[in-house]
């Protein structure tokens, strides 16, 4: 740019915006990426006798898991199937302690 000519108005607007793109992607876009692939990874890896919960505040323990649907154990001799994504988070994974427990141990 020769001495003295002003900035054209790309620079002067297009930096800030930038900017800001800039700072959604490391404050948003990014934290819900990774989000989701652990949400996604937690579904991939149920098995029989996890304890979860669904989108809808049921507790229930896998019985059965197939490609797309998870059966629930919510109580005796009483069964709900659901789809996997209706598993909002695993609360006990079998064979290990609860999650929250493991949670409360790192802090």
């Amino acid at each position: 740019m020769p001495q003295g000519a002003a900035p054209n108005a790309f620079q002067m607007l297009g930096f800030p915006f930038l900017m800001m793109f800039v700072v959604f992607y490391f404050l948003v876009f990014r934290p819900q990426s990774k989000a989701q692939k652990s949400h996604a990874e937690m579904l991939k890896n149920l098995r029989k006798e996890d304890e979860v919960v669904t989108t809808g505040g049921m507790f229930g323990t896998v019985v059965n898991v197939r490609t797309d649907t998870v059966t629930l154990r919510i109580d005796d001799k009483v069964r709900v199937e659901v789809e996997k994504p209706a598993i909002a988070r695993l609360v006990k994974s079998r064979g290990a302690e609860p999650v929250a427990a493991v949670v409360e141990k790192s802090v």
